[in-house]
């Protein structure tokens, strides 16, 4: 299913969220990451994360779950666009282009800047962009 090269990254992923290194994903090695993300996730949220394992989050069971995720072709509409209100915290319907492209080479699979310029090209841009970019990524 993944690629030895994969695998390697989703164990350095997976030992980066790990933050107490004992193996397995806790709710307070999640608030640590997203701590060190600079966002706050309610414990409820942190929870429903870890429920998505039917046991303990080890390595071979987050394999499992990106194997799930990415064979199911990708996230639902409602979730991209929840992670898009993220940087539209007043709903204006638009987030800051430089705060996105920022993210975008920042964390996760980093983009280009010749993908970001392509995703943008075809989502309306005014200085800011428009929420109706999360239909590209859909």
């Amino acid at each position: 299913m993944f690629t030895q090269n994969q695998i390697a990254e989703f164990k350095e992923a997976f030992q980066f969220i790990d933050s107490d290194k004992d193996g397995l994903v806790s709710k307070n090695d999640l608030r640590a990451t997203f701590d060190a993300l600079g966002r706050i996730v309610p414990d409820d949220d942190l929870q429903g994360m870890l429920n998505e394992a039917p046991g303990p989050l080890n390595f071979t069971m987050f394999l499992s779950i990106l194997g799930d995720r990415i064979m199911g072709g990708g996230d639902e509409p409602d979730v991209i666009r929840q992670a898009f209100k993220t940087f539209d915290p007043e709903s204006t319907g638009f987030v800051n282009e430089d705060e996105l492209r920022l993210q975008l080479k920042t964390f996760g699979e980093k983009l280009t800047d010749e993908e970001m310029d392509s995703a943008f090209a075809d989502a309306r841009v005014d200085s800011k962009v428009d929420s109706a970019l999360t239909t590209l990524f859909a």
